[in-house]
């Protein structure tokens, strides 16, 4: 997963979650299913009480089923699962049943403890769930009796690039969305998934969790710790977002692993990472070689230095401990989130080889 910078120009187009369009294709099969016709378009209830409409990609009535689609436009977001076809297949379930949800083709599986729907179950998270219950309920009534099986074709693929395997949701993507609605390059599904794998580590016994901004620190990392992967979190530029959870739901442990450039903006006293939020200082960094020893010279060429990646190697061919210094300065920047929960913290610093360039060892918050 990678975090564009939002392009300039004119507002940029919202979109609608995979929730809202599972609940818009189940109410228009449940129509089609008990009237033969299906609404074109169909409209529901977003959590808001706000009402939208949407248009059927394809509909279909055959024995005692009847499916509908509808593709999913997340707007200007880019998000991963724009353009997929979101299929809905409703039945008639057994007396007293209420709605009940099947998983079909592309939707996952839960099979850990610890995310919102129970291991076993459909990936369909609880609000969209209610808001397919609604949406149902509206043309059969609230007490119907309708099983509805959500599907996305190709929806295996697509979850590869999504953290879904980590958290143990298996053979697709999860139907989420807590309002509807897409809001471009609020990356709120990254943020959705740092929480989740949170919880699943927690449910899952672990004590420890390790959360990193890229690749390269994250193997570096397990590789140290030799941790499962329940324990990684994929917490990109995201560092705040993580820690702040972690505040609220605790574990006993947390290291914090990043590239050279990221571990120094977040000892900058940055808790987003993400470049369009600020390029990390030079000149500090400049001044943070020179208490660490480095020689006039040395700190002079830090301070004219290209990339931070530079000046690190620059103080690391001097013998310079730049990447200690640093650790240490973004552990106090972590640890001011993470203050008065008893959690220890750990900061790593790696380049892009996954060398150890720094560390401040595990101390309590």
């Amino acid at each position: 997963m990678t975090v564009e910078n939002p392009p300039k120009g004119p507002p940029l187009r919202r979109g609608w979650t995979t929730g809202a369009c599972a609940a818009a294709a189940a109410k228009a099969a449940t129509a089609a299913l008990l009237s033969g016709e299906f609404p074109d378009p169909v409209e529901i209830a977003l959590p808001s009480g706000r009402r939208v409409a949407f248009a059927l990609a394809r509909h279909d009535i055959a024995g005692d089923h009847a499916t509908a689609a509808i593709v999913k436009d997340a707007g200007d977001d880019p998000d991963v699962t724009h353009g997929a076809l979101v299929t809905a297949t409703v039945r008639r379930g057994p007396p007293g049943s209420g709605v009940t949800y099947r998983r079909g083709e592309g939707v996952g599986l839960v099979t850990r403890p610890g995310l919102p729907i129970p291991a076993g179950e459909p990936a369909i998270n609880p609000v969209p769930r209610k808001m397919i219950a609604a949406s149902v309920g509206e043309v059969a009534g609230e007490a119907a009796d309708i099983e509805v099986e959500i599907s996305v074709p190709g929806g295996e693929k697509i979850a590869e690039r999504t953290l879904n395997p980590r958290l143990g949701i298996l053979g697709g993507i999860s139907i989420l969305g807590t309002t509807g609605i897409v809001i471009p390059y609020s990356c709120s599904s990254w943020i959705h998934s740092i929480h989740r794998g949170i919880d699943v580590a927690r449910a899952m016994g672990f004590a420890h969790v390790s959360g990193a901004t890229g690749n390269a620190s994250e193997v570096a990392a397990q590789k140290l710790h030799s941790l499962h992967e329940v324990q990684l979190i994929d917490m990109g530029d995201f560092a705040g977002g993580m820690l702040k959870y972690l505040r609220d739901h605790p574990v006993a442990r947390v290291t914090v692993a990043g590239g050279v450039a990221k571990m120094t903006k977040l000892a900058q006293g940055m808790l987003d990472l993400h470049s369009s939020r600020g390029a990390a200082d030079l000149e500090a960094l400049a001044a943070v070689a020179e208490k660490s020893g480095a020689s006039p010279v040395l700190v002079d060429r830090i301070r004219a230095a290209n990339t931070v990646a530079e000046a690190f190697s620059l103080a690391a061919a001097d013998g310079v401990p730049l990447g200690d210094a640093i650790a240490a300065a973004a552990w106090t920047t972590a640890a001011a989130v993470l203050k008065g929960t008893g959690i220890e913290l750990e900061l790593l610093v790696f380049n892009r080889e996954g060398d150890l360039m720094g560390k401040k060892d595990f101390l309590r918050a």
